[in-house]
C-alpha cells in the first residue's frame, strides 16, 4: 500500500494585481483592488511506496515547495486530495504530526543561542518521547553524523553544515515514517553535502523511512534517488527513473579523448568541442553517431584513452526547461509511468 497518495491535487492563490503605478493608483488600490488567480499546483497525481527515496524536481516557482507544504499540512489544497500514511494532511491531526518530518534548508528550528541538545530536549517534550527512546535516538544519530561534543555548543557557533546536521537530528528525534526534505544541502560546501547524503542513504537503509526530496544539486538526486518526479508550471511532466530522463531527453553523449600528443586542431570537426587541455579533448556527439565518430577518429589519430559519458543530469534538465521540451502528462499517464518505473 502506498505511503503517499496524491490525486488531482491543486493549489490556487488569489493575488493582488496592480495595473497602474504611482501615488494615485496606490491610493485607489486601498478601496478597489483587482485580483488574479495564480495556479501554483495543477492537478498533480502520484504515489510513493514505503521506503522509497524520490526526487521532486523542477525550476524555481514550479510548485515543489507548495506541494511539500500541502503534504505536511501547512497549507490547504484548493481541490484534489492527498493521503500520507492514511492521514489527510490538511486535517493536521496530532497523530499525523508525530509520523512525519519536514526539513527546509533555508529555515531553522533550533534555538540560536542555546546548545542543540537543549532544543532536542524541547522536541522530546513536544513529541512526548520516552527518555530511554530519546537517549537512544540521539546517540544513534550522533554516531551516524559524527557529532561528538558539537551538540553541547551553542548553535550560533556551528558551521552551516554542522547546523544542518543538528536540524536533521531534531527532525528525526520522533522517528518519523515519512521525511520531506526541501533543499537540505543548499549553501553547504562539497564535504558537508557528501556527509549529509551518506547519512540519509544509511538512515534510509536502516529504518526504511520514505523520503521525498527537492534539490537543485543533482549530486543529491543521483546519489540518493532512483525515481524522479519532475514538475513545471505546477504540472507533473515526468514520473519515472532518472535514467529515463536521459533516455527521453538527452540526444547526446560526451566523448572524452586522450591523444598521445596535444589534441589536433581539427578535433572539433567530429562534434561540438567542449574543452581542450593539452592531449585531452571533450566533445558532445549525437548518441546515434558515437560508433561512426570513434571509427573516423581512430582511423586518423592515435589515442591513449577513450571515455564515453552521459551528459550530466543537471545539464539535461536545465536545457529541457530552457527549451520548453517538457510537456505535461495527464494524471492517468503519471500514475501509469510511476507503476512502470517501480
Amino acid at each position: 500500500m502506498p505511503v503517499i497518495e496524491v490525486d488531482n491535487l491543486c493549489k490556487t492563490y488569489r493575488v493582488v494585481q496592480r495595473s497602474e503605478e504611482g501615488l494615485l493608483a496606490s491610493f485607489r488600490g486601498l478601496f478597489r483592488r483587482r485580483y488574479k488567480s495564480v495556479q501554483a499546483v495543477q492537478r498533480i497525481s502520484f504515489e510513493i511506496e514505503p521506503g522509497e527515496m524520490v526526487a521532486f524536481l523542477g525550476p524555481n516557482g514550479a510548485g515543489k515547495t507548495t506541494t511539500l507544504k500541502m503534504l505536511a499540512g501547512l497549507i490547504h489544497p484548493t481541490s484534489g486530495s492527498a493521503q500520507v500514511l492514511g492521514f489527510t494532511p490538511s486535517e493536521r491531526s496530532n497523530e499525523y504530526r508525530r509520523r512525519f518530518a519536514l526539513v527546509m534548508g533555508q529555515k531553522n528550528q533550533l534555538w540560536w543561542d542555546l546548545p542543540a541538545r537543549e532544543s532536542f530536549r524541547l522536541h522530546r517534550e513536544i513529541y512526548t518521547i520516552p527518555t530511554s527512546q530519546f537517549e537512544s535516538v540521539v546517540g544513534e544519530l550522533s554516531d551516524l553524523l559524527s557529532l561528538g561534543d558539537l551538540v553541547d555548543q551553542p548553535v550560533r557557533e556551528l558551521s552551516l553544515g554542522e547546523r544542518m546536521k543538528m536540524e536533521l537530528v531534531a527532525a528525526l528525534l520522533h522517528s518519523p515514517r515519512v521525511l520531506f526534505l526541501d533543499e537540505p544541502t543548499i549553501g553547504l560546501d562539497v564535504v558537508a553535502q557528501t556527509q549529509l547524503r551518506d547519512f540519509l542513504r544509511r538512515y534510509n537503509r536502516r529504518h526504511e523511512v520514505t523520503v521525498l526530496l527537492t534539490s537543485h544539486y543533482m549530486k543529491d538526486v543521483e546519489s540518493l534517488c532512483e525515481r524522479a518526479i519532475v514538475i513545471n508550471h505546477g504540472k507533473i511532466v515526468h514520473d519515472g527513473s532518472l535514467a529515463a530522463i536521459l533516455n527521453r531527453f538527452s540526444q547526446h553523449k560526451i566523448l572524452k579523448l586522450q591523444f598521445l600528443e596535444d589534441a589536433p586542431e581539427e578535433v572539433g570537426r567530429y562534434g561540438d568541442l567542449l574543452e581542450v587541455r593539452g592531449p585531452v579533448a571533450r566533445l558532445r556527439v549525437d548518441r546515434a553517431e558515437i560508433a561512426t565518430t570513434l571509427a573516423a577518429i581512430l582511423d586518423r589519430h592515435r589515442l591513449e584513452d577513450i571515455t564515453v559519458e552521459e551528459v550530466p543530469m543537471e545539464e539535461v534538465i536545465a536545457e529541457v526547461f530552457r527549451s520548453g521540451e517538457f510537456q505535461a502528462v495527464s494524471p492517468d499517464e503519471t500514475v501509469a509511468s510511476s507503476a512502470t518505473s517501480s
